[in-house]
């Protein structure tokens, strides 16, 4: 879609480390949670590193049946075998777990950090007055009723989402200079 404002793989993936990371606080201060936000932080940094060799597949195709999922689960993993490969030896231990989705808490906390940065791509581009995005927000929304069984999903929901829809401004105002 025509964006306001372009975003790389670099950019969205240091985005949803930082909500990751977010998300981790919150359930750690609010909701009983014993979570590293570090490491979760540092997965959610190379969660989309797989890209390099296989591109992005649009949300919508990735998820469009079962078959097609399972098929690019495969093609994601022999990415990462071959970013391995270029990896010298002593490495591969250290690199291999930031890649893997064996850690489910881990895999649900970046999937929520990954929705929401989706999200908040909407509401500023909607914000832009960009309205090539309505139809996304509404899809993602529906996607975040499910993330926001987890009380941190919707605690950052109430309290950071709203933000990103002010002007400079208006974020400027309770600050004092």
């Amino acid at each position: 879609m025509r964006c306001t404002q372009r975003e790389n793989v670099q950019e969205h993936s240091l985005q949803v480390a930082i909500i990751a990371h977010a998300l981790c606080l919150i359930k750690n201060k609010y909701f009983g949670g014993q979570i590293n936000a570090d490491r979760i932080a540092l997965k959610a940094i190379f969660h989309d590193a797989t890209e390099v060799l296989t591109g992005d597949l649009p949300t919508p195709v990735k998820y469009f049946n079962n078959e097609i999922r399972d098929a690019y689960n495969v093609i994601e993993e022999h990415a990462v075998d071959q970013l391995m490969k270029l990896l010298p030896e002593e490495f591969v231990g250290d690199y291999r777990p930031l890649l893997s989705d064996e850690d489910k808490e881990a895999k649900a906390m970046i999937k929520a950090a990954d929705t929401l940065a989706a999200y908040i791509k909407c509401v500023e581009e909607e914000a832009a007055g960009n309205h090539e995005f309505s139809r996304a927000r509404k899809t993602i929304e529906q996607k975040l009723a499910a993330h926001r069984e987890r009380p941190e999903v919707d605690y950052f929901m109430k309290t950071f989402v709203p933000s990103f829809s002010l002007t400079l401004d208006e974020m400027s105002e309770p600050l004092e200079l």
